[in-house]
């Protein structure tokens, strides 16, 4: 199945780099050509991510055109199933590389940050600053919260934040990662904390998106705004 993926990827980049010999020569004018675009440069990136970033994209062109023109292809489909399986090999090695150094970098990073002053770690490794002290009431795990924040990783790339949209979101204390559950509940509102959270108590060795690779350690700047009263909501509803 990986490997109809992966060949399926392959194909939709190909069919924009067919009949193109560099990118000056591509019109990106009509709607066609601009979601031909978008398709190859979406599954380009997959594809990098996946490690396949050293494809030949002559030998795509050419898979392309022996296709379409019904011309006799160059490869035995036995031939085809060994390299996409040696392939795919290659990129799971990569990635599992990647996650292992990941994982290492996040470990380290946790150790040298438990020993700055201010920081604390809880039982389940989760470590905290706060930022901000405020003597409001804390949300319990079956609480709807408004929050404020901006998710980094370790290196300060961010990768998701409600305060550069300008807009907080409303959340269940308990429909989020394991760090946030732990975290949010230590606040009470109107407090600013820094979430240390470990790759276990977040995503883990499963990446959510290309902006977070597998075993990241999470740091998040979190402000709690409120605890939402289920009977207001309900009122203003009716």
């Amino acid at each position: 199945m990986k490997q109809h993926r992966l060949a399926a990827a392959v194909a939709l980049v190909g069919l924009v780099l067919a009949g193109c010999d560099s990118q000056t020569s591509v019109e990106l004018k009509t709607p066609a050509q601009k979601a031909s675009y978008g398709i190859g440069l979406n599954m380009g990136k997959s594809l990098a991510q996946e490690g396949m970033d050293d494809l030949d994209s002559k030998a795509v062109a050419q898979g392309i055109e022996d296709a379409v023109g019904k011309k006799e292809q160059k490869l035995k489909d036995e031939e085809l199933v060994e390299a996409f399986a040696a392939l795919q090999k290659r990129a799971e090695e990569r990635m599992a590389k990647m996650s292992e150094e990941s994982a290492a970098a996040g470990k380290k990073f946790l150790e040298e940050n438990a020993k700055k002053p201010g920081v604390t770690t809880t039982a389940s490794g989760l470590q905290y600053e706060v930022v901000q002290k405020a003597d409001g009431p804390q949300p319990k795990p079956t609480d709807v919260v408004t929050v404020h924040y901006t998710g980094k990783l370790t290196n300060g790339t961010v990768f998701d934040s409600s305060v550069e949209r300008g807009s907080p979101i409303d959340l269940p204390v308990s429909g989020v990662i394991p760090g946030w559950v732990e975290g949010l509940q230590l606040m009470h509102v109107g407090e600013k904390y820094k979430l240390y959270i470990p790759a276990d108590l977040a995503y883990g060795a499963q990446s959510p998106s290309p902006a977070i690779p597998a075993n990241s350690v999470l740091v998040f700047d979190l402000e709690l705004l409120a605890i939402k009263d289920p009977a207001k909501e309900d009122a203003a509803a009716k």
